[in-house]
């Protein structure tokens, strides 16, 4: 929602009248000088909608305000120039509204195109994220990551680097969608207040890695025909790809990282294919490459890979975690239920490389139990399972 200065204005003025935190509209508007405020400047408001009102007869600005539980200056700000000493029945005026219900709908087939319009709903209603692309897909799609928060500790989580564990998207841009809404609203989730997270911690999430291969897990090949036939001969001449975790070009995302690459290449298969295929050699992938470019440039203090299924958390790889790794993946235990595996005896994961090369604690989630894809119907019960662990990432 836009305001616009009037004279005396400050942004502290700002939080007192929309019971916004401060930090939040500082962090919404990046392009100004909070200290020297001028006159007719906008300025974004996180957490807010404004929606049309008619003026009836007898109304009064106060009477609206009181109605809606707003303070007056809050409508007066909206509305620059209206006069309410002269307002006329019919006249339409914007009313402030505090954003209270999710924008984000998880519970459908959560493909690419919902996710990019989701996230730009989200950066709409909640400017203090920031939304950029860290790269693209072998179809060109762009692969966008979030950021949200402003501590030094630096956090990262990512969601279906497995075509047909696309859940895992949806489940995080609902946590997202919470963690916001918390924020804006001052409410706790499972009893914690987020701005004291947002305060210590810098959020980084990569919802899709493997775009092309979710949508084709839910729509099927492109429309290309060479590109079709050559992706059904790989699926073993089936059009069925609910069993398909590569990417568009038969390359398991997962087994493309430079940490022991060699060992898990020997007993994967050596061609393109719907799992578990590592490519020709480690980052010969636009996908991989954009995850670990990233990941070299944010300099993570801790990364989670969320997969599905199994309900366990994948915490070692060849003893080189550090020992709060152990700390980290007992408390995740605890808050989901989950069962802590130090490893899962395969190499050339995300998590793998992570911790052969940094030291740091990395994971690897995998939500809920059964045959992937996972039926949306689990999706409640495994959102609530992993609500712990994706607060735990942040306030450990």
């Amino acid at each position: 929602m836009d305001i616009f200065v009037r004279p005396g204005d400050s942004l502290w003025q700002f939080s007192e009248v929309f019971k916004i935190p401060l930090q939040l509209i500082v962090d919404s508007n990046l392009h100004i000088n909070p200290q020297i405020l001028q006159v007719g400047q906008r300025i974004q408001i996180p957490g807010f909608v404004t929606i049309n009102y008619q003026i009836q007869q007898g109304n009064t600005l106060w009477q609206i305000a009181q109605s809606r539980n707003l303070p007056l200056q809050a409508i007066l700000l909206v509305n620059p120039n209206l006069n309410p000493n002269r307002m006329q029945i019919g006249q339409t005026i914007q009313i402030p509204q505090r954003i209270t219900w999710r924008l984000v709908n998880g519970k459908q087939d959560y493909d690419y195109n919902i996710m990019i319009s989701d996230l730009k709903k989200l950066q709409a209603a909640y400017p203090f994220i920031q939304s950029s692309s860290i790269g693209h897909s072998v179809l060109a799609k762009e692969i966008p990551e979030v950021l949200i928060g402003n501590g030094s500790k630096r956090v990262h989580y990512n969601g279906s680097f497995h075509a047909n564990e696309w859940i895992t998207t949806p489940i995080i841009l609902t946590f997202l969608n919470d963690y916001l809404l918390s924020l804006t609203n001052q409410n706790t989730i499972r009893g914690l207040s987020t701005l004291p997270l947002y305060q210590q911690t810098s959020l980084s999430i990569v919802p899709m890695v493997n775009p092309d291969g979710v949508n084709l897990v839910l729509h099927g090949p492109p429309d290309d025909e060479t590109l079709r036939n050559k992706i059904i001969a790989w699926n073993n001449g089936s059009s069925d790809f609910s069993g398909w975790k590569a990417n568009i070009n038969g390359v398991d995302l997962n087994d493309q990282f430079p940490a022991m690459w060699e060992l898990e290449s020997a007993r994967n298969p050596k061609t393109p294919g719907p799992r578990d295929y590592g490519g020709k050699s480690p980052l010969s992938e636009p996908e991989s490459i954009a995850m670990a470019d990233l990941t070299k440039k944010r300099n993570f203090a801790r990364v989670l890979a969320f997969h599905t299924q199994g309900r366990v958390i994948y915490w070692g790889f060849e003893n080189l975690e550090p020992p709060e790794s152990e700390v980290l993946v007992n408390e995740f235990s605890r808050v989901s239920g989950y069962e802590p595996v130090q490893s899962a005896g395969s190499y050339a994961g995300y998590k793998d490389w992570f911790i052969q090369d940094w030291r740091r604690p990395g994971f690897t989630v995998e939500l809920g139990s059964g045959t992937n894809p996972l039926p949306l119907s689990q999706f409640d019960e495994i959102y609530q399972e992993v609500l712990g662990i994706f607060l735990a990432g942040l306030y450990l």
